[in-house]
């Protein structure tokens, strides 16, 4: 028997006869693995889920709590998703076509996280600006972010990068850590508590791998070398996975990312960037616009360097995409809503036809 408490469960609800609860470890098309009292079992969402949930991002996700109707002898079934305490999303673009992109719709990466380890290497593909980025959706997804420099065995200078990441983010843990020699490893303990949940976000090639690899004591995933020309590597990790260490907390690894998009990012841009934001507090007028108007504290701030000027246009390129993010999955919102109403509309047309 399985006690699911080691794997975060907090019961806030007694599960109907017949049902049972699970965390989803593992997602792979349309098949979850889900572990349970019962153990680790195969299972699918039940038909009627399908008609019950609003649209993709509803469907359960990596790290999802679910109500689950084992079957012994065959495939089990998901039958409802449990709320979920933090929530990482990412924009996914779809419907390309002559650089027009037709529909933008929230993915979801992972699910009810403590700790977000931002991993970022320190080979030639280090940018704080990248970061930044990951900074912004982590403090929009609930989750705290920690962020992790790899490859220290690499470089004989760490103060400089740490400084950079401090820089932008002095209220972020920073750790430089080496999977290979296990320089740093140790201080990441006072996050691998039991029963914490922490999920790996990072491009690939970062070393997300063989630092899981590191921090399970064995080689659970496959690490594939990086082209040293540019530092870019392959995808190791080619969906999410929830793994249990040694220590009781629980990681969850998912692919990397050549680019984050944004979504529904305004309280984690906000978070990012109050030093900004509290400049707009400071200009004469309520809707200044921050380019010629005369007492503008962003235009003092930029003029006497208290403002770096890439800091601010990091800003203004955050607030942008967000905007178009939130435009777009706006519309498509609105649409499915008017396409439900339509559908309800006729179906109840048919029905008076009854007799």
């Amino acid at each position: 028997m399985i006690d699911l408490k080691q794997y975060g469960y907090i019961e806030v609800e007694q599960p109907p006869n017949g049902l049972i609860p699970g965390r989803i470890t593992e997602l792979q098309r349309d098949q979850y693995t889900v572990i349970s009292e019962q153990g680790e079992v195969t299972a699918v969402l039940k038909g009627a889920f399908y008609h019950a949930a609003g649209s993709r991002e509803d469907f359960p996700c990596v790290g999802d709590f679910v109500w689950l109707q084992p079957n012994q002898n065959g495939v089990s079934l998901i039958v409802k998703l449990l709320p979920r305490r933090s929530k990482f999303s990412r924009a996914d673009y779809s419907g390309h076509g002559a650089g027009y992109v037709k529909t933008i719709l929230e993915q979801v990466v992972a699910t009810n996280f403590d700790y977000v380890f931002i991993v970022s290497s320190l080979n030639w593909d280090f940018k704080v600006s990248r970061i930044m980025r990951y900074l912004t959706q982590t403090r929009q997804s609930g989750g705290q972010p920690v962020v992790i420099l790899t490859k220290a065995d690499l470089i004989q200078d760490l103060d400089s990068p740490l400084a950079e990441v401090l820089t932008i983010a002095p209220d972020v843990p920073v750790h430089a850590v080496s999977s290979h020699n296990g320089i740093g490893l140790d201080g990441l303990s006072e996050y691998l508590q039991p029963g914490k949940t922490v999920v790996f976000l990072g491009m690939s090639g970062v070393g997300k791998s063989s630092l899981l690899n590191a921090l399970m004591n064995e080689d659970v995933m496959k690490v594939n070398a990086i082209r040293e020309t540019d530092s870019r590597g392959r995808h190791t990790t080619t969906h999410r996975q929830l793994f249990m260490l040694p220590s009781g907390a629980m990681v969850i690894d998912t692919p990397g990312m050549r680019e984050l998009g944004l979504y529904g990012a305004d309280e984690g841009i906000s978070a990012s960037y109050t030093d900004v934001e509290e400049l707009f507090t400071q200009c004469r007028f309520n809707d200044c616009s921050h380019l010629t108007e005369p007492g503008c504290a962003v235009l003092a701030a930029l003029a006497d360097g208290s403002l770096a000027q890439e800091h601010w246009e990091h800003y203004l390129t955050q607030k942008r995409e967000n905007k178009f993010v939130d435009d777009k999955s706006s519309y498509l919102r609105d649409k499915r809503a008017w396409q439900k109403n339509i559908a309800m509309q006729q179906k109840g047309k048919k029905g008076g036809y009854k007799k």
